[in-house]
């Protein structure tokens, strides 16, 4: 990328957080998301970058911002062009019921730097650095957990995996307690979990399900900068989906690893915590200030940085795409 843009994208972050912020606990999932995705698709334009939205709310949330090939940015003739993956709330559900681990995330790479997955779901295996190349998704999970204790050195009893909370796995999370490794359950953001394996304070070592394909890619930009891995597979909801792929010539047992996902060898990933998690805490708020806690890596380089700011909320104006500039402390009702 031509021009340096990390310190931007996190401002984005914020700013989709800091929206979001508001609606925490109201029980209202649709405000949640079109709060971050007006503050994020507007503070997108101030970016001297001619941007194109390849994953975003898309088709299966209906969004009507932040679609796929949506241009974003300034889009002056000397700004470089950009691919930009967004996710203005990982967990809308986490921040309508005050739960944990829901981030607001983005990343950008060069043009033609991220893969497109034609399913909206996909069957995930994410791990840290030490496991990276040496776990196999087509492997039995008693397979892989034995491969996973011998590298780290550890007994299976002591190895954490993380699955999301739902019927269709089953299978899986009884398989797992049948080998008797430790199982942390979510209820949603699996793009947090997927990234916890490769941050050791976190004690996961092991991501393992079917979530959405959209945080595949999202997880796939931070893992490269973190050293580590994720294996995907698609999975049709059903039949008429796996023969449509199957016409278009997709092949279902294929496996993406982390650089078929994000094909880029410079990626930069950004997050910023909207309700406290294993990888951020969430927005905070003090009197007239509100804290953010923020993580961005680029993989050119492997740097990661954590970002803690101050928002002095007497003087704070978020960009709304559908308003323009509001105080932020005023909330929706006073344009600047």
């Amino acid at each position: 990328m031509e021009k340096e843009i990390t310190l931007e994208l996190v401002r984005v972050t914020e700013a989709a957080a800091l929206m979001a912020s508001r609606y925490l606990g109201r029980g209202d999932k649709e405000m949640v998301d079109k709060m971050a995705s007006d503050a994020m698709r507007g503070m997108l334009d101030y970016i001297e970058m001619k941007g194109t939205v390849v994953l975003g709310e898309g088709e299966k949330d209906k969004a009507p911002m932040l679609y796929l090939g949506e241009q974003v940015g300034r889009w002056a003739d000397d700004d470089p062009e950009l691919d930009i993956a967004v996710d203005p709330i990982d967990g809308t559900r986490l921040v309508a019921y005050g739960l944990p681990n829901a981030i607001s995330v983005i990343a950008a790479t060069e043009k033609g730097g991220i893969e497109f997955l034609p399913t909206y779901y996909s069957y995930k295996l994410a791990v840290g650095p030490e496991l990276a190349g040496k776990l196999d998704i087509n492997a039995t999970i008693r397979e892989n957990l034995r491969v996973a204790a011998a590298i780290l050195g550890m007994e299976i009893s002591e190895l954490t995996c993380v699955v999301l909370n739902r019927d269709r796995h089953r299978e899986i999370i009884d398989e797992i307690r049948r080998v008797g490794a430790r199982i942390k359950l979510i209820s949603d953001g699996d793009i947090a979990a997927a990234i916890a394996t490769a941050l050791p304070e976190s004690n996961v070592n092991i991501y393992i399900g079917i979530g959405g394909s959209p945080e595949a890619l999202l997880a796939a930009a931070a893992l490269k900068s973190l050293g580590g891995e994720i294996q995907v597979k698609l999975w049709p909801i059903d039949e008429n989906e796996r023969n449509k792929l199957l016409e278009m010539g997709y092949d279902l047992e294929k496996v993406y690893k982390t650089d078929d996902l994000i094909k880029s060898d410079n990626v930069i990933f950004a997050a910023t915590g909207v309700t406290d998690g294993d990888m951020l805490k969430g927005v905070r708020f003090y009197k007239n200030t509100a804290i953010t806690e923020s993580i961005v890596m680029r993989s050119r380089t492997r740097t990661i940085r954590r970002i803690i700011a101050q928002h002095n909320l007497n003087y704070k104006t978020i960009p709304l795409k559908s308003s323009g500039e509001i105080k932020y402390v005023n909330g929706l009702r006073r344009n600047m």
